[in-house]
């Protein structure tokens, strides 16, 4: 299975990383200009990465990204456009990646004891300033 883009108007919503797509080496699912970044590793044993800080630089961020991993499990992920029309549904595996761009989200958990990851850039405003339901 290849990576999946959800594209409206040419804005990516949403983009599905299946478990089998990760990659040797270094290697970046997100687009630069994006606000949250998600890559992954494949290394051998004795692979030394180069130690580093990360630089203090203001950013400013216009919407809160989400990654979802699922551990464990299965979700169903409907992905909607920032007006809050139903695009598309995504099926969501172990050990598969979600990254959530600009759209509006909801989940439905299709196995029992799903476990899932989520990462998602603050600082969380809380739930009044950071989100709307629909």
């Amino acid at each position: 299975m290849a990576i999946k883009e959800i594209i409206q108007d040419g804005i990516v919503l949403a983009r599905h990383i299946p478990n089998e797509d990760w990659k040797e080496g270094l290697g970046f699912y997100s687009k630069d200009e994006e606000f949250i970044q998600v890559g992954t590793w494949g290394y051998d044993s004795g692979k030394e990465l180069l130690k580093h800080i990360h630089n203090e630089v203001e950013r400013k961020v216009r919407r809160t990204q989400e990654v979802l991993y699922i551990r464990k499990g299965k979700i169903s992920a409907k992905i909607y456009d920032l007006h809050e029309n139903f695009i598309e549904e995504l099926f969501v595996s172990e050990g598969d990646t979600l990254i959530l761009l600009d759209s509006g989200h909801g989940y439905t958990i299709l196995e029992d004891n799903t476990q899932v990851l989520e990462v998602k850039n603050g600082p969380y405003l809380g739930a009044d300033i950071d989100r709307r339901r629909f």
